[in-house]
């Protein structure tokens, strides 16, 4: 299974390698005000592909980080509903004093 995995992980890499060295011609990528930029198309998809990437991901950290705290309050509000039941079961099965 290792392997196959390896294998699609190779075949992708030589069918990405080859799209880029197909678009290797330089493209002119025209901002505002007049300026430019020439590079290979395969690089400037790649540029813009990492920038979405950290795009996406900047626009998710606000979500996680409140989930993360989420899960901190629900793990501290189950440890103070166990350590109350362990507490009520301790004083069930405490004999008497009495008794001895």
């Amino acid at each position: 299974m290792r392997y196959l995995f390896w294998l699609i992980k190779f075949i992708g890499f030589v069918l990405l390698f080859g799209f880029a060295m197909h678009n290797a011609n330089p493209v002119r990528l025209n901002f505002y005000l007049g300026s430019s930029w020439e590079a290979p198309l395969a690089l400037i998809l790649l540029v813009f592909l990492v920038l979405g990437a950290a795009i996406g991901l900047l626009a998710n950290l606000g979500q996680v980080i409140r989930l993360r705290r989420e899960v901190l309050t629900l793990r501290k509000e189950r440890r103070l509903w166990v350590n109350e039941k362990i507490n009520k079961e301790a004083e069930i099965l405490t004999p008497p004093l009495d008794a001895i």
